[in-house]
């Protein structure tokens, strides 16, 4: 009953405001709310904080805030970079404007400098503003895609990536040092103004933030030859892309931008979706409806931070509009780079890309036939902003592009995180070029499927609540190791890496050799005929995800044989509670 011993304490506890206690004994009778409330604290993990807001040891709450904030403070202070600060950014949710306050101030009654943005900003601006402004580390308040009722907390090092070793330890150990409220320190506002510690930045990160975006077009004068012609539907969803979206595409030259009027204010509560998640079908009706109403060529959605991007395009043959999944969006993207670079001649000789060992295969096809190299890393997009740093430290290659299927990707090296802004102005020239060309995105897709094979990919997440569902996540994945399977959807197993043990076994020759990435508890199937699997818990979520790909002799054989694959994976499984996110050719 330990947990009640800590809920007892947060309502007696001066550090506590008397609001949330009000809040807190309106439960005092409710023990399994208090249970999940109380049971741990919320797990600081390699990326920082995630979870549901409300008072708790285990919820997002201004005081959850601090202590990580506070841990985050001492870990500075032992690198010496107070001098240097931290830049602050938040999103739309509920309480990102007072978490990421209340981070500035703790920092600030450490003796470290803040820049805390004037109001709410994409991610990747806030991992650009990290190298712009020199600072030492950077955070940003955020739960991505996550459904209204979570918020989040992420930290990124001076690189402008996400926490990595051996940071994210260092810090980690520092956080679990502070094991009460009266560790924490705060300051009034006005005194850390005073103190020369508190700075609001804004307008002027803006600007060169667009102008580091505007770098990556290559055929700014196809924008100004077809923008006039192209109608282009966007919606931020609630979220901070409003502003940014909209201003790349005005400079660039995009005439006809209609954003849905229902979705284009933040907005916490995100009272037009279920879930403010571009890869959710149900986020896109008002956006459908306003495509067909205006007869655009293209339609796009961004997630409340900006940095996935959604995509929906006309498909002239049918009249309707076909979902691009983050796969199908990116290789179109990174072939349109490669290719005019190429042809241009400013295509580097040790061009590099990098893709997460769960996006689509096709991208290594697409970079075989250019001569490019590629590099596979663990999911998470801060694993593609390492091997940025490691190529820029070891002078090996010279990134390129990096693309992860769950709708993220990356050109140019300005920042070091997924941007959902950048995607949009590429995916738009693209769009441009084609329609020079007169063909859609939807026609070079289908070009794209002919020439490299037609490659299907799919994710399933069930979800498993609460502490039983955490137990049978990790029941899940102890009895696979022990019992691997040997064939899966029709396909022999021909090798199982293991990265929870950094071994890759080759079933076929009982061959074993390390896999090269760090440890992760995820199953990755190498299967014949060129198709896979990968499992793995969420690191943020309640869930477990399904992952597989394919190749097939045409579309309809693809979607065939990946459909039979996950019937298998998830045979006697809970039902999907996403049921089943598709990734490949769907119509509206």
């Amino acid at each position: 009953m330990d947990y009640r011993r800590t809920y007892e304490r947060w309502c007696t506890d001066p550090h506590i405001a008397e609001e949330t206690k009000r809040e807190l004994r309106a439960i005092k009778d409710d023990e399994a709310e208090i249970r999940d409330r109380f049971h741990k604290t919320l797990a600081f993990g390699t990326g920082g904080l995630r979870g549901v807001l409300g008072a708790g040891t285990n919820r997002m709450n201004i005081y959850t805030v601090r202590q990580a904030t506070q841990g985050l403070a001492a870990y500075i202070l032992r690198m010496g970079g107070q001098e240097r600060g931290v830049a602050v950014a938040y999103d739309s949710r509920h309480m990102s404007p007072e978490f990421a306050q209340e981070a500035a101030l703790c920092l600030n009654a450490n003796g470290i400098r803040t820049y805390r943005f004037e109001s709410l900003r994409p991610t990747p601006e806030l991992s650009f503003a990290v190298r712009h402004l020199g600072c030492i580390a950077g955070i940003v308040i955020t739960a991505s895609h996550n459904p209204r009722e979570y918020n989040g907390y992420k930290v990124y090092w001076e690189d402008g990536g996400q926490i990595l070793p051996p940071h994210d330890r260092g810090i980690m150990e520092e956080v679990a040092k502070v094991t009460d409220l009266s560790q924490v320190k705060t300051m009034d506002p006005e005194t850390a103004v005073e103190r020369g510690l508190y700075h609001v930045v804004g307008g002027e990160i803006d600007d060169q933030y667009m102008a580091a975006l505007k770098k990556q077009s290559i055929h700014p004068e196809i924008i100004r030859e077809m923008a006039g012609d192209m109608k282009i539907v966007y919606t931020p969803l609630h979220g901070s892309g409003n502003i940014p979206v909209r201003r790349v595409l005005s400079e660039l030259g995009f005439t006809q931008v209609y954003v849905v009027p229902e979705q284009e204010g933040p907005d916490g509560d995100f009272p037009t979706v279920d879930s403010p998640n571009p890869e959710d079908a149900g986020a896109w009706m008002l956006a459908l409806d306003l495509a067909r109403e205006v007869d655009a060529d293209l339609v796009l959605a961004t997630d409340p931070d900006a940095d996935r991007l959604g995509v929906y395009v006309k498909d002239k043959k049918s009249g309707d509009y076909v979902s691009l999944t983050g796969n199908m969006s990116g290789v179109l993207i990174a072939s349109y780079i490669l290719r005019q670079k190429k042809e241009m001649g400013t295509l580097p000789k040790d061009a590099l890309l990098v893709e997460t060992i769960v996006t689509t295969d096709m991208l290594k096809a697409v970079a075989e036939a250019y001569g490019v190299a590629v590099v596979e890393v663990l999911t998470g997009f801060k694993y593609i902003g390492e091997q940025i740093r490691l190529a820029e430290e070891r002078g090996t290659y010279s990134y390129i592009f990096g693309m992860e299927e769950s709708y993220g990707c990356l050109a140019g090296t300005y920042a070091r995180d997924k941007d959902a802004c950048v995607a949009v102005m590429l995916l738009c020239e693209v769009a441009a070029y084609c329609k020079k060309q007169g063909k859609t995105l939807w026609d070079a897709m289908l070009e794209l499927y002919g020439e490299y094979g037609f490659y299907q990919e799919d994710l399933s997440t069930v979800t498993l609540k609460g502490i039983d569902g955490a137990e049978k996540i990790r029941a899940r994945m102890r009895d696979l190791r022990k019992c691997p399977p040997q064939r899966l959807g029709g396909y022999q197993v021909l090798a199982v890496r293991d990265y929870q043990t950094g071994s890759r076994e080759d079933l076929r020759t009982g061959a074993v050799k390390e896999t090269g990435l760090p440890a992760s508890d995820v199953l990755y199937y190498e299967l014949e005929e060129d198709a896979w699997c990968c499992i793995r818990p969420s690191g943020t979520e309640p869930k477990i995800k399904y992952y597989l790909g394919v190749k097939g002799d045409s579309l309809k054989d693809a979607r065939a044989r990946a459909e039979n694959l996950k019937k298998d994976l998830l045979k006697g499984l809970t039902t999907p509670s996403s049921g089943g996110k598709r990734y490949g050719y769907q119509q509206i």
